[in-house]
Formats: C-alpha cells, structure tokens, sequence
C-alpha cells in the first residue's frame, strides 16, 4: 500500500463524494463504510435504545475486518469513514445518550481499543466539517428512507463529539476542510484549493 487516506465526518458532510473525487481524480482505490449491509440498522432507527448495541458491534467489527485488509493493497487507499469514528464519536455519541448501558459500552470500548493496538493509522486524515442545518438537508435530499426520522439534537451530539475528536486526534496528519462553504466539486478556485493543500500533505 503506498498511502492510506481515511475520510472522516458526521453523515451527510460529503464523505462519499470525496472518496469517489479521489478515486477519480488520482487513482486511489476506495473503502466504502458498509452501512446498507447493517442488518440491525432499519431496527436501530426504529428503536435506538434497543439495537444501538447490536448496530455499533456489527460496525466495528466489520470496519476492523476491512481496515486489516487495506495492507494487502499496493495501492493508495481512501476509505469512507474509520474505525476511530465508530467508536469515539458514535457509540459514545448513544452512551452519553443513554441509549447503550455503561456496561455495554466499557465492552465495546475495551473490543475496540484491543482492536486498535493492531491498526496501521492513516497517511492522512480529511475531516469534512459541516453544520446540523446543512446535514439535515443533504440526508433529506438524498432520500434513505431509515434516516429521514434522525432527531437534529442526535446529528448535533455527533457534531460535537466529532469537533472534540479532531481536536485531540493524534494518529496522523489532518486536513480540515468546510464542505459547507468550500465546494471542490463545482468550484474551480475551491478545487484548486483542496488539490494543492492534499497535495502538500501527501
């Protein structure tokens, strides 16, 4: 594997459209999050309290099974979403929520910290950042139906989850980029832009 690239952000930022710009922007070979293969996920959004554990064990353990086999490629690696979010950012988003028991969680944490000590950590880390308001509107406009019910107050608990993880993040470089305001997709100069500041971290 020449780089690993892990693209991180709450959902709806643009981390999808990233990967696929990377991939065909420089030829890097995309990780997608397996998010339509969660079995517990439709229930999860029914029912947090009572298939947030199951949903988040299903993630991790999946995210760990493909962040291993990133090493097996000879290619740059751009992957959607981390492990590292799985666990700091949206399971302790439902323990603070109440919506996993502390005893569910001090087990999941210690599966997930046991898993990290085997992790290669990124080349590169690119936070998307993005407000609740914009979030909303961009989950709405692309219509998967076990989102659309999504309380603001649970996308502005990950967003601040998400803002204190960045700050004390520490694997690897991190490129911190305004999908809001700063559209590489559409706008020249903005491209221009992300090209030059992903360039020089690479």
């Amino acid at each position: 594997m020449q780089k690993f690239i892990a693209v991180a952000g709450n959902m709806g930022v643009g981390k999808t459209s990233l990967v696929q710009f990377l991939q065909h922007q420089y030829g890097f070979e995309p990780v997608y999050e397996p998010f339509m293969d969660n079995p517990y996920l439709d229930d999860f959004y029914k029912d947090m309290k009572s298939w947030a554990y199951h949903s988040q064990v299903y993630f991790l353990s999946h995210k760990f099974r493909l962040h291993m086999e990133l090493s097996s490629s000879e290619r740059t690696i751009v992957q959607d979403r981390t492990i590292y979010e799985d666990a700091e950012i949206f399971c302790t988003n439902l323990y603070r929520g109440r919506k996993i028991s502390k005893r569910d969680y001090e087990t999941y944490m210690e599966l997930y910290k046991t898993m990290r000590t085997a992790l290669q950590p990124p080349d590169l880390l690119i936070y998307l950042r993005c407000s609740v308001r914009a979030i909303r509107k961009r989950i709405k406009r692309r219509g998967r139906p076990s989102e659309q019910e999504i309380p603001a107050r649970y996308l502005r608990g990950l967003n601040n989850l998400y803002e204190e993880w960045v700050e004390r993040y520490d694997q690897s470089p991190v490129l911190v980029w305004d999908s809001e305001n700063m559209d590489y997709l559409t706008d020249l100069a903005d491209r221009i832009e992300f090209r030059r500041q992903i360039e020089s971290m690479l």
